[in-house]
C-alpha cells in the first residue's frame, strides 16, 4: 500500500505489566480487519505475543511491530512489554514513536511500572494518551483513577470518553466530542445511540470540563469560549489536538480491550488528533559530536536509524529502522555508520507481528523493516547521502545493574552457551555478557532476576544443556604500605650443559594512588645489562598479576631496580625474569601488603516515603552518603558503597521500595579493606589459588 509522512500515526503502547496491552491491540487489528478474529493471552494466539517465551509466560518481552490502516490513515502500534527487566525494549518504542498510550488498570490504577514509564516519558517530554482499561471489573472506579492521576502526575487530564456503569453493569461507552454512546448489539456490533437520559447530568459534568481544558490548547479557543460559553466538536479536536501535540494535555479514554469496548472512539481520536511524524524533531550529532535536531521531512535523501534488531530463524537479520529525511525503497543505496559499509535493500517490509508484508517504500517518519543486511545494527546510521557528516543518537538505554558468573559441565556446552549469549547481545543492547581475566569467570549482566532468568533459560531449553550461576567474584586488589628496604633473590640452577643465573637487588614502595606500577632502574656501574631489565621487569608484572595475600592483582607500588650480578655464560632473560619475580616476592613480604576494594558510585532514584529505609540500608553496607537531592516527585541519594555489598542491589531495592526505586551505579575508586572481612576474602582468596594449582 502506497503511504504518505502526513497520514502516518506512530504509537508506542506501554504500562505496567498485565493492563492489557496486547489484548488492546489485537483489538485494533481485529476492528480495524486486519485480522479476522483475536487471539488471546490464554490461547497463545495473539498477534504481538508470538515467541515462545511470550506465549509460556504469559508476559510481553519484546516491543512488536504492528501496521495497519484505519479509516485512511496507517498506525504503527508498537507493543513493548510492561515489567522493569524489559524496559530497553520499551524504550525502542520510545525513541521511534512520536506518541504514547499509557494503559491503566481500572482498579489497580497507578502501579509500580506506570511511575517508571511516565518518568522516562516526562524525560523524553513525549506527548501521552491513557487508556483506563477493564473497567468490567468489580470496583472499577473510572473517577478515582482520573483523580489519582492529576494528584499523582500533576498535570492536565481531560476525559474524552468516559463509561456507562462499571463492573458487572458496565455496557459501553459515552464519546465526549461526539456526543454519542457506543453499545454492542446482541451479535457484539458497535452501535452507536443518544446518550441515556440517566447519564446526561454526568456527560454535561465532564463535557464541560473536556470544553474548558480544550480552549486552553490555543489563544483564539479561549476567546470564543468566553464569549460563547462553549465549543463545537471541531473546536474541541483543534484544541485537544494542539494541547496533546505541546504535552499540555493528556487525553483520557476508557474501555474494555478484550470485549472491543472504547476501541472504536480511541482510534478515531488517534486518526484525527495524534500528530504525523512531519516537523517532528530527531536527535542528531553532527561531525564535531555536539547534538542538533533533524526534522522529519518527505524532502532530501534518504536517511534513518535501526532502532532494533532482532534475529529471525526464517528471515535472518531483522533490521527495525526509522526513516527521518526522504524514502526508503529496495532500491535506495546507504552507507551504514559506523563502518562505512554500503547497503542496498533490495526490499523493505512493513510488519504485522510476525509478518512480514512487503511494501514499495517507507516514507519519511515511517516504521518498517530491512531484512538479512548484516552491516545494519541497533543504533547504526543510514545515509543515502555517503558525503552526510552526521550521525542519529543512540537509544538511550540502561547500563545492566545485575551480574551472575555462568559457568557448564563441558567444553561443548560452554561453546554453545557462548554462540547463544553473543547472538541474545546482538539483539538486547541492555544484556552484556563476556569473560572477566581478573576473576577467570563468563558472565552474563542485564536489568534484573527475570531478565537473565529468561534468557538463560530459553538457551538452557533450546541448546539442551545446563547453565550453572552464582553471584561473580568481587575483583579485589592488594598493595603495600610501606617500605620493604633491601630484598635480592637469586635464580641459580645448573643441569649440565649451560645453566641459569641471575642476581636482582630491589627495593618497593608505596606509590600514589592510581599510579599502578612505577619502574626505575638505579643500577649503578653496569652490574646488569641493559638487554635483561626488560625480563626483570616482565618478573615483577607477572608476580604483581598474582598477588601476595590471596591471589589478586597488586596495584600502587614503585621498584627500584638497585644491583644484581649477571654471569657471562649461564645468564638469560628468562633467569632474570625468575630472579626479578623471586626479588619482588621477598620485598613483597616485607612491605605491609593489604586488601583494596572497589567503592561503586551510585545514584538511588526513590519516592520520598522510601528514603529513610535507603539511607539506613545504605549505612548497614558501609555506604557513604554523598548528598541527596530532589528531582520532581523523586529524592535522589548519590552514596558510595562497597561493591561486594551491592551484587544483589537490584533485588533489594526493589524489596525496599516496592519495585518503585531504581539506580545507576559505576566504579568510582579502590579503598583499603581490613579486619574479619579483609580475612574473609583473604581465606577465600586462597582457597581459589589451591583450587586453580589443582587443576
Amino acid at each position: 500500500m502506497s503511504v504518505v509522512s502526513s497520514d502516518l500515526r506512530n504509537v508506542a503502547i506501554v504500562g505496567h505489566n498485565g493492563t492489557g496491552k496486547t489484548t488492546l491491540v489485537e483489538q485494533m487489528l481485529f476492528q480495524a480487519g486486519a485480522i479476522q478474529s483475536c487471539g488471546t493471552i490464554e490461547n497463545g494466539k495473539t498477534v504481538s505475543d508470538f515467541t515462545d517465551e511470550e506465549i509460556a509466560k504469559k508476559i510481553s518481552v519484546h516491543t512488536a511491530l504492528c501496521s495497519f490502516a484505519w479509516n485512511g490513515k496507517t498506525l504503527n502500534i508498537l507493543d513493548t512489554p510492561g515489567t522493569a527487566g524489559f524496559i530497553g525494549e520499551a524504550i525502542c518504542g520510545f525513541r521511534s514513536c512520536e506518541t504514547a498510550l499509557m494503559l491503566v488498570d481500572s482498579v489497580d490504577g497507578i502501579q509500580i511500572e506506570t511511575l517508571k514509564l511516565w518518568r522516562h516519558l516526562d524525560n523524553r517530554n513525549k506527548p501521552r494518551a491513557v487508556f483506563i482499561n477493564k473497567m468490567d471489573k468489580e470496583r472499577a472506579d473510572y473517577k478515582g483513577i482520573i483523580e489519582q492521576l492529576k494528584e499523582r502526575f500533576k498535570t492536565t487530564f481531560v476525559p474524552v470518553t468516559i463509561p456507562v456503569g462499571s463492573g458487572n453493569d458496565f455496557r459501553g461507552v459515552i464519546n465526549l466530542i461526539e456526543d454519542k454512546a457506543y453499545f454492542p448489539n446482541a451479535e457484539g456490533k458497535l452501535v452507536q445511540s443518544d446518550v441515556p437520559a440517566e447519564y446526561q447530568d454526568l456527560f454535561d459534568e465532564y463535557h464541560a470540563q473536556l470544553v474548558e481544558n480544550a480552549a486552553e490548547g490555543a489563544d483564539d479557543l479561549i476567546e470564543k469560549f468566553f464569549d460563547k460559553g462553549t465549543l463545537e466538536a471541531d473546536d474541541i479536536r483543534r484544541g485537544l489536538r494542539e494541547g496533546f501535540a505541546n504535552n499540555r494535555v493528556i487525553p483520557v479514554f476508557c474501555g474494555e480491550a478484550k470485549l472491543g469496548l472504547g476501541v472504536d472512539s480511541l482510534m478515531n481520536f488517534i486518526k484525527n488528533n495524534f500528530p504525523s511524524p512531519l516537523d517532528k524533531k530527531e536527535w542528531i550529532l553532527d561531525e564535531k559530536e555536539q547534538h542538533r535536531d533533524l526534522a522529519i521531512t518527505d524532502k532530501g535523501p534518504f536517511s534513518g536509524y535501526c532502532f532494533k534488531t532482532t534475529l529471525d530463524q526464517f528471515n535472518g537479520r531483522l533490521s527495525f529502522i526509522k526513516v527521518v529525511t526522504g524514502t526508503l525503497t529496495g532500491n535506495t543505496e546507504m552507507v551504514v555508520r559506523p563502518g562505512g559499509k554500503k547497503e542496498r535493500p533490495t526490499k523493505v517490509y512493513r510488519m504485522m507481528g510476525r509478518k512480514l508484508v512487503e511494501t514499495d517504500a517507507l516514507p519519511a517518519g515511517d516504521i518498517g523493516i530491512v531484512a538479512k543486511a548484516d552491516a545494519i545494527m541497533t543504533n547504526c546510521t543510514l545515509l543515502e547521502d555517503a558525503s552526510a557528516t552526521f550521525t542519529f543518537q543512540p537509544l538511550q538505554l540502561p547500563s545492566p545493574v545485575y551480574k551472575l558468573a555462568i559457568s557448564t559441565e563441558d567444553k561443548k556446552s560452554e561453546v554453545k552457551m557462548n554462540e547463544a549469549l553473543y547472538r541474545v547481545a546482538e539483539e538486547d543492547l541492555t544484556f552484556k555478557t563476556g569473560f572477566d581475566e581478573e576473576t577467570k569467570e563468563s558472565y552474563v549482566a542485564g536489568l534484573g532476576e527475570l531478565h537473565l532468568s529468561m534468557i538463560l533459560d530459553k538457551i538452557q531449553e533450546k541448546q539442551k544443556i545446563a547453565i550453572h550461576t552464582k553471584l561473580p567474584r568481587v575483583a579485589y586488589r592488594e598493595t603495600i604500605t610501606k617500605q620493604s628496604g633491601l630484598a635480592e633473590y637469586t635464580h641459580k640452577k645448573q643441569t649440565g650443559g649451560h645453566g641459569q643465573y641471575a642476581k636482582v637487588v630491589l627495593e618497593i614502595e608505596p606509590s600514589e594512588r592510581g599510579a599502578q606500577y612505577v619502574f626505575t632502574n638505579a643500577i649503578k656501574g653496569g652490574s646488569i645489562s641493559k638487554g635483561y631489565i626488560p625480563g626483570i621487569e616482565k618478573g615483577l608484572h607477572e608476580q604483581m598479576s598474582e598477588g601476595f595475600l590471596a591471589g589478586y592483582p597488586m596495584v600502587d607500588i614503585a621498584v627500584t631496580l638497585i644491583d644484581g650480578k649477571e654471569h657471562p655464560v649461564d645468564s638469560s632473560d628468562m633467569a632474570f625474569k625468575l630472579a626479578g619475580k623471586g626479588a619482588m616476592k621477598t620485598a613483597l613480604a616485607k612491605a605491609g601488603c593489604v586488601l583494596l576494594e572497589p567503592i561503586m558510585s551510585i545514584q538511588i532514584y526513590v519516592e520520598n516515603e522510601y528514603l529513610g529505609a535507603i539511607l539506613s540500608d545504605l549505612s548497614s553496607k558501609r555506604g557513604r552518603v554523598l548528598g541527596q537531592e530532589e528531582s520532581g516527585p523523586l529524592q535522589v541519594v548519590k552514596a558510595l558503597v562497597p561493591q561486594s555489598e551491592v551484587l544483589n542491589y537490584v533485588i533489594d531495592l526493589k524489596s525496599m521500595t516496592s519495585g518503585t526505586g531504581s539506580f545507576d551505579m559505576e566504579f568510582d575508586h579502590y579503598d583499603r579493606l581490613t579486619g574479619k572481612l579483609a580475612d574473609d576474602v583473604i581465606a577465600e582468596g586462597r582457597k581459589h589459588m589451591r583450587s586453580d594449582e589443582e587443576e
